[in-house]
């Protein structure tokens, strides 16, 4: 399914999620600053842009660091879509994140079994690997990328 993926093609393909979701964080904060780029959208579950980037980091850390490495990793999932902080906190935690993630996948292998706990469920593909865990990681970026746009959005009163 995956085994000809190569690393490099889906490294810049998490790259280009997370340039994409700090320049949308950036344009927030250009705007306004931190009260913007943590302000809640008014609409009911809503999260701010600021949570959004933060529980994509921990997207990353689940998926990378837990199941494709096999790393034990401490995660507070609640916590990412409270999270509230300036934009410079926030550009420090995705580098740490995107930093934590390249070594995660320093041995990956696309055809190869994960690691760690992999927590799929009835209907997904099977045998789950590790080219498929990296899909769907860039899968939640580019979903929740687009949850970035419509708050960015409604938070401007676009």
């Amino acid at each position: 399914m995956t085994t000809g993926i190569d690393r490099a093609t889906l490294q810049w393909y998490v790259d280009s999620a997370l340039a994409k979701l700090l320049a949308r964080a950036d344009e927030l904060d250009e705007a306004g600053g931190a009260e913007l780029l943590c302000r809640r959208p008014d609409v009911e579950g809503a999260n701010s842009v600021y949570a959004l980037v933060v529980h994509c980091c921990g997207v990353m850390e689940r998926w990378g660091g837990e199941t494709i490495a096999g790393r034990s990793i401490s995660r507070d999932r609640a916590a990412e879509f409270t999270a509230t902080g300036t934009l410079e906190q926030l550009e420090a935690i995705v580098a740490a994140q995107r930093q934590r993630w390249v070594e995660d996948l320093a041995d990956f292998e696309a055809g190869a079994a994960p690691r760690g706990p992999d927590g799929w469920e009835d209907g997904d593909p099977q045998p789950i690997t590790q080219g498929f865990v990296v899909l769907h990681v860039i899968e939640e970026l580019f979903q929740h990328l687009g949850h970035v746009d419509l708050s960015v959005d409604l938070v401007r009163g676009r």
